[in-house]
C-alpha cells in the first residue's frame, strides 16, 4: 500500500506492523504524533497493544525495560530532553539486554529553547551502548523501525533510529507500507528464553561485584561486534522481502573520487543532488551516507574513504570544547593508516537552521582547494 505520511507515522506504522506489546507514551515535540497514532491504533484494535501513558521520559524507559524483560515486544519515542531525562535508563537498558526499541526525533537542546533540529540529543547518548541508526528519508525511517526490532532481538541490546525533526517528522513523502503478512513472515513474534515470570523466579539488575562486572561489559561490547553482520544480514533479507536496503553505509559515486563528503540524515538528500551537479561539471567528487552510527562500521569506512585524497566531513551536532562528532569518527577510523586522506571538518545548520544546496557546494570547493583546513573546526554560516 502506497501512503503519503509524515515521517513521525512512518515510525507508528513500522511499529504497528512490527505488532509491538507494549508502548510507553509521553508527549514532547516534535515527536508527539508517534504515540498519538499508536494510541489510536490501539484504541480501535488495529494494534493489540498495552498503551501506556506515564508521568515522565524516565518512567517511558523504565516501562519499556520491564515490558521487555517479561516477555514483551516494547516501543517508545521521545526527542532532545525527554532523552536527556532518560539517560539513566539507556544505561539499564544495554546492561540488561532488554531489546527495547526506539525513535529519536532530532530536536537541539535548550536552552535557548528550540523544536528545530540537529543531532545533539542523540550524539550526547553515543556511548551508552545502543545501537544508533540516522535515517534520510520516510521510507528509510518506516523500513528502519521493522529491521529495528528484528536486530535488537537477535543481539539483546536496544535500537534508537534517528531522524530529523520538522524535515522528515512533520514532512509528508509516499511511503510503501508493506503487508502485515509480508512483515509476519520477515519478523517472527518475539521469544525471550531467559525471561520474568512468576511461575519461573529470576532477578534482574543485582548488585555485581568487581568480581563478575568487567566481564558483562565486555559481552556488551562483543555483542556491538557481532550487530555488524547482524544487522548487514538483516537488511539484505529484507530486500528478499520488500526490494529495500540501506546498508551500514551508502557510498555514492565514490570509487573514482578525489573528495569525498560523509553525511548523515536528510543533509544527505540534498548533498547527492549537488554531487550529481558537480559530476556533470567533471570533479570527481562522492558521497558517503553514514547510516549506522553505532555500532561503527569500521573496515567499510575505511576501505571507502582511504582511495580518496580528501574527506569532508559535515556534522550538524557539536562536541563543545572539541568539535563535530561525526568528524571524530572518521579520524578516529582512519587513524594510523599510511598516508591517509585529511579530513576537513564543518559544522553547520544546528537548531535547524538550512543547509542548502550552495553550502554544500562551498564545503566541497574549499576541501578542494586548500590543501589543508585553515582550522581543525570550520563553522559555516554563523553570523557574527
Amino acid at each position: 500500500m502506497k501512503k503519503v505520511v509524515t515521517g513521525n507515522h512512518a515510525v507508528s506504522y513500522g511499529v504497528k506492523l512490527a505488532r509491538a506489546q507494549v508502548i510507553a507514551a509521553y508527549p514532547i515535540t516534535p515527536q508527539t504524533q508517534v504515540v498519538e497514532l499508536l494510541s489510536e491504533f490501539c484504541a480501535s484494535g488495529k494494534l493489540n497493544a498495552k498503551f501506556i501513558k506515564v508521568e515522565s521520559e524516565h518512567s517511558a524507559m523504565a516501562a519499556c525495560i520491564a515490558a521487555s524483560a517479561s516477555g514483551a515486544r516494547a516501543f517508545t519515542a521521545t526527542s532532545a530532553h525527554g532523552l536527556a531525562l532518560m539517560h539513566e535508563m539507556l544505561h539499564w537498558a544495554v546492561g540488561a539486554r532488554t531489546p527495547v526499541v526506539m525513535a529519536n526525533i532530532n530536536r537541539a537542546m535548550g536552552p535557548g529553547w528550540s523544536v528545530w533540529t540537529d543531532q545533539n540529543d542523540s550524539l550526547a547518548q553515543r556511548d551508552v551502548g545502543w545501537i544508533q541508526i540516522y535515517c534520510e528519508s520516510n521510507q528509510e525511517v518506516l523500513d528502519t523501525t521493522i529491521q529495528a526490532f528484528k536486530i535488537a532481538e537477535r543481539v539483546l541490546l536496544p535500537v534508537m533510529l534517528i531522524l530529523d525533526a520538522f524535515v522528515l517528522s512533520h514532512t509528508s513523502e509516499p511511503v510503501d507500507i508493506p503487508d502485515q503478512e509480508q512483515v509476519d513472515e520477515f519478523l517472527p513474534p518475539y521469544n525471550l528464553k531467559t525471561k520474568l515470570d512468576v511461575n519461573n523466579p529470576r532477578a534482574y539488575g543485582g548488585l555485581t561485584n568487581p568480581d563478575h562486572y568487567f566481564e558483562l561489559r565486555y559481552k556488551i561490547q562483543k555483542a556491538h561486534t557481532e550487530a555488524l553482520a547482524v544487522i548487514k544480514e538483516i537488511d539484505e533479507e529484507y530486500k528478499k522481502h520488500f526490494g529495500r536496503q540501506y546498508g551500514l553505509v551508502e557510498p555514492y559515486r565514490c570509487d573514482d573520487a578525489k573528495v569525498i563528503l560523509v553525511t548523515s540524515g536528510t543533509i544527505t538528500s540534498t548533498a547527492r543532488l549537488v554531487i550529481d551537479e558537480m559530476r556533470d561539471e567533471g570533479r570527481k567528487v562522492g558521497l558517503l551516507k553514514y547510516r549506522v552510527f553505532r555500532p561503527t562500521p569500521r573496515e567499510i569506512l575505511r576501505d571507502i574513504l582511504y582511495r580518496a585524497q580528501k574527506v569532508c566531513v559535515i556534522d550538524r551536532n557539536i562536541s563543545f570544547g572539541h568539535g563535530g562528532i561525526f568528524a571524530q569518527e572518521i579520524k578516529s577510523v582512519l587513524y594510523g593508516l599510511p598516508a591517509s586522506p585529511p579530513v576537513y571538518s564543518f559544522i553547520i545548520g544546528l537548531g535547524g537552521r538550512d543547509v542548502t544546496p550552495k553550502d554544500i557546494r562551498e564545503i566541497i570547493e574549499y576541501t578542494y582547494k586548500e590543501e589543508t583546513p585553515a582550522e581543525p573546526v570550520i563553522y559555516r554560516g554563523v553570523r557574527l
